[in-house]
């Protein structure tokens, strides 16, 4: 991960963590102290991870959290007071965001990085093959919309549609949903 927001209203606490981040090979560290700059700057750029040190001086940076996972495909670290941080991580936890008590320790800081970089890497994996199967239904969807007009128009049966969709695609070397974009511009325009 390389582009890292992070959210402190102190400077001890934006410190601490940039220094901490830069330490552990992350590039990329933005600064802000409030919620309100944080969103303007979540609108405009794609962060990796979002750091929150709460509080912050406009919220407490529950509601923060919780927008970054709805707007971002970020990983969300929260941090809050010990005394708190059972009662946010219940309120946060379900919506992917990771609640660390204060003080902070650098070993468990450092291993919740290494939990959020490998989360993120399956979250990816798993977006992009939903990408690759949402795809294949909207090819199979097409051909066989050209299976129909085949019917309909040439009067062929749907094992008489189907492997003259197979047949054009081998012989022009193309994909069948080529094949069935032709036969469709062709039959329905």
């Amino acid at each position: 991960m390389d582009s890292v927001l992070v959210v402190s209203s102190t400077a001890k606490g934006k410190d601490f963590l940039s220094e901490f981040l830069i330490a552990h090979d992350f590039s990329k560290i933005t600064t802000v102290q409030s919620g309100g700059e944080a969103r303007r700057l979540l609108n405009q750029k794609d962060f990796e991870l979002v750091v929150i040190n709460a509080p912050l001086r406009d919220e407490s940076g529950e509601e923060l959290s919780l927008m970054v996972t709805e707007v971002s495909m970020a990983g969300v670290i929260l941090i809050v007071r010990s005394e708190m941080a059972d009662d946010v991580s219940a309120k946060v936890e379900n919506y992917g965001v990771f609640v660390l008590p204060k003080p902070l320790s650098r070993a468990m800081f450092f291993q919740s990085l290494k939990l959020m970089a490998a989360s993120r890497r399956r979250i990816l994996g798993l977006q992009h093959e939903n990408a690759k199967l949402q795809q294949k239904i909207e090819d199979i969807r097409l051909v066989d919309r050209a299976k129909c007009t085949l019917i309909q128009y040439l009067n062929l049966t749907e094992p008489q549609a189907h492997r003259y969709i197979e047949k054009q695609a081998m012989d022009r070397r193309v994909s069948k949903r080529e094949v069935a974009e032709s036969i469709l511009n062709t039959y329905e325009s």
